[in-house]
């Protein structure tokens, strides 16, 4: 009989969105009539910049004329757009980013994964606590977690804690590690990190030969002009980061699928034998093998966001969502409950009231509101006692939500 990966077998029971659907399903199948407002999953709900709409339906145009069509397209990304990201992105912001740094695929959740194809599995792993479930399950996927304990913690893991004490953002390691993930905006705390903060983790990367893995995915709401959008605006960062970002929070590409990964040539890692290896030519060649490339199409529209029109309607979208979170932060301590986040970012992070547990406020929300959060305690041993609530709805719902939740005593 076949040999399963043994791994999976170590995974948490169910991942966390899947078993929030999984209660959401239940509520309404026995509430047909409840009219659930999802605030739980960061999802994008308003429509594509018209600047992006307008580009794929032109492209779309070209694959049916034999003069224009295209096929197969380069794995890492078409060149086109690849410059307009070096240049917009990072050569604007002073970063020493080039095209062929830059890989264009499907998804910086995927990236996040599959860049662990290039690392080995005797490296020690770094991750906050709460911290986004995909840098944890694929590490467990992967072999480089082991079983985990009563509190859902893998043996193989180190976990920084975050908390309002520490302002959500994780001091540096008590001892060396090989890779750490940091993600800024946090996902889910809504926290940003200063460019003293993340000087100070490229300082401690470069003394310990540590890989920063820095999930920039969110740092469109940044707005705060003090704080770095990319790892790459710190000195030293070239030789110790990869970073991921995307254009489903952004642009709204959740349901088109579009995203990047940077990774910097001379960035070098170990091999078994002692030997430097570039960990570009390794992420080339893991591209080139098992990736085909995001179709045309999507990449045309993705160049239509460093358009005029596109940006313009990029910067109306980011708007949209954070006064969204402006109401639902606001409204939160308007009736007595603490939050945080949602200011360079989409997200709140609503301390429970009371001895609530996660799951517990979550299912009052459910039932009480009819209104899906996401339990805190999905995201980690430490995020027990919080839930994460989105900005990524309509404004009409967003306010809805908080007139539901402003009804019922706290």
């Amino acid at each position: 009989m076949v040999k399963i990966n043994d791994n999976y077998r170590h995974l948490k029971a169910g991942y966390l969105f899947p078993e929030i659907a999984r209660r959401v399903k239940a509520f309404a199948a026995a509430n047909p009539t409840a009219d659930i407002i999802r605030l739980g999953i960061g999802d994008v709900t308003e429509p594509l910049p018209p600047a992006c709409c307008e580009a794929m339906a032109k492209a779309v145009a070209e694959m049916g004329d034999r003069a224009t069509f295209q096929g197969y397209g380069p794995e890492q990304g078409y060149g086109w757009l690849r410059e307009k990201i070096a240049a917009h992105d990072f050569q604007a912001r002073g970063c020493d980013i080039h095209p062929d740094e830059i890989f264009v695929s499907d998804g910086s959740k995927c990236d996040s994964g599959n860049i662990l194809d290039i690392l080995g599995h005797d490296n020690t792993i770094a991750v906050t606590d709460p911290v986004y479930p995909v840098y944890v399950d694929t590490n467990v996927m992967a072999g480089n977690a082991g079983p985990a304990n009563e509190r859902g913690e893998y043996a193989g893991l180190v976990y920084l804690p975050i908390s309002a004490e520490n302002h959500f953002v994780a001091a540096l390691p008590d001892r060396p590690v090989d890779v750490v993930y940091l993600c800024f905006p946090n996902n889910p705390t809504g926290a940003t990190a200063t460019r003293e903060h993340l000087q100070a983790w490229v300082d401690y990367a470069r003394a310990h030969g540590t890989l920063l893995l820095f999930d920039a995915a969110y740092e469109a709401y940044i707005t705060d002009p003090s704080l770095p959008h990319s790892i790459y605006e710190i000195p030293g960062a070239r030789e110790c980061a990869i970073e991921f970002r995307s254009f489903s929070k952004n642009a709204g590409f959740t349901g088109t699928r579009c995203a990047l990964t940077v990774v910097p040539k001379g960035l070098m890692g170990q091999g078994a034998d002692g030997t430097p290896v570039e960990l570009w030519g390794l992420w080339n060649r893991r591209q080139s093998t098992k990736f085909n490339g995001v179709s045309y199409i999507v990449q045309r529209g993705a160049e239509a966001v460093y358009s005029e029109a596109g940006q313009a309607q990029v910067q109306a979208l980011i708007a949209f969502y954070l006064e969204n979170a402006r109401v639902l932060r606001e409204r939160l301590a308007a009736m007595g409950l603490t939050a945080y986040g949602g200011v360079n970012a989409p997200y709140v992070w609503v301390k429970t009231p009371g001895h609530l547990s996660s799951w517990d406020f979550f299912d009052k929300l459910l039932h009480q509101c009819h209104v899906v959060g996401t339990p805190g305690a999905g995201f980690g041993a430490a995020g027990e006692g919080y839930l994460r609530l989105s900005a990524f709805n309509s404004r009409e719902n967003v306010q809805q939500a908080m007139a539901r939740l402003a009804a019922i005593a706290w």
